[in-house]
């Protein structure tokens, strides 16, 4: 194969990004307690993937606000001490050829959470956790139960995601990707397992999408014409009378209506106790089934692990991206492997590397 369509370019609005390989959000749980600034791990961490050649690098979920981390241990990019550890991270994923993105979230009911490794369930306030939000009062299962939020809460969150983004530029990240997926805040909003609100951010599929939509057309209208937002989905609960991918259609229809650019399919997240369907590729036909749908470009996520796996789903013609999780995290350097098994010369391969290139 001459001209794998893995490493051909991809331009969104004015960015041009040097092949399709994107490293998944994937969150380290790795700053300081409490700091929610970036740090030599994720220097380490997420150049090593830019030196590995892909062609953009999102970042983990970062918080727009200090209560909508995941746990104590994760970034946030509410103050100016955290923009500038972020731009120390894209001035070297830049000099490597990479761009970048930040993934802007919030956690609702799933936050104040401890990380693997620390314990389990919520951080109790009295060890520095805090009270969590979300669309109604119901736990995530082993966690504990959320505060509802009142409208006008709601519309201060739509102006802390559009303030984040603003920051995150300054940082300089390329683009930006907002957080509707794995069960956090914005998921918890559009699935009526968990919004059973009786407002106008509640009840019919407009109304529960509301939330996102403010946010996707304040976050543009901060971001200009040039810069690219993209929007993640979970494009299925698992669960009857859930979130399911004619309701993301849609809504990603709307999105692209307030100025989205891409959407990145994932899966799951918002309930325990259903049956996910895992396997190579399992959230490929998700992606597939939204991509036929909608105008705009579509990445597929989801035990994409070997070169020729990644560029057949491409070759199929629907989805025009591959994001690489778990993946990148046994191999940093899997869009270079990618490319030598694919037959690819890249121009961008480390010079410092080139002792250790594959033989042709």
């Amino acid at each position: 194969m001459t001209s794998p369509k893995l490493f051909e370019p991809l331009k969104l609005r004015s960015l041009e990004i040097r092949n399709r390989i994107f490293i998944a959000a994937m969150c380290q749980y790795s700053c300081e307690f409490q700091d929610g600034i970036v740090n030599q791990w994720h220097v380490v961490h997420l150049g090593s993937r830019a030196v590995g050649g892909a062609g953009m690098i999102i970042s983990e979920a970062t918080a727009v606000t200090p209560e909508g981390r995941i746990s104590p241990w994760c970034p946030g990019i509410w103050n100016f001490d955290q923009v500038a550890a972020w731009a120390e991270v894209n001035a070297f994923a830049h000099s490597q050829g990479a761009k970048t993105a930040i993934q802007l979230a919030h956690a609702g009911r799933k936050g104040s959470s401890y990380r693997e490794w620390s314990g389990s369930g919520s951080v109790p306030r009295e060890l520095g956790g805090w009270k969590t939000v979300s669309a109604g009062e119901e736990a995530f299962d082993g966690y504990e139960p959320p505060r509802r939020l009142r409208v006008s809460e709601i519309k201060e969150l739509v102006q802390d995601f559009a303030d984040a983004a603003k920051r995150s530029i300054l940082a300089g990240f390329d683009a930006v990707e907002i957080h509707a997926a794995h069960g956090y805040l914005i998921h918890q909003f559009l699935s009526p397992l968990t919004n059973q609100r009786d407002d106008e951010y509640g009840g019919s599929l407009e109304n529960r999408a509301r939330f996102l939509l403010e946010i996707v057309a304040a976050v543009r209208s901060t971001l200009g014409h040039n810069i690219p937002l993209m929007v993640r989905f979970s494009a299925s609960d698992y669960k009857e009378g859930g979130w399911d991918k004619e309701q993301t259609v849609q809504v990603a229809k709307w999105c692209a209506d307030a100025g989205a650019d891409l959407f990145d399919i994932s899966s799951g997240g918002l309930i325990t106790g259903v049956q996910i369907p895992t396997g190579p590729g399992y959230q490929v036909p998700l992606a597939e089934f939204v991509a036929e749908e909608v105008e705009q470009p579509v990445g597929a996520v989801g035990q994409i692990t070997h070169a020729h796996q990644a560029e057949e789903i491409l070759q199929s013609g629907a989805v025009e991206v591959i994001l690489i999780g778990r993946a990148s995290l046994r191999d940093p350097y899997w869009p270079l492997r990618a490319a030598h098994e694919l037959n690819a010369e890249l121009s961008y391969w480390p010079p410092q590397y080139r002792r250790g290139k594959w033989p042709n």
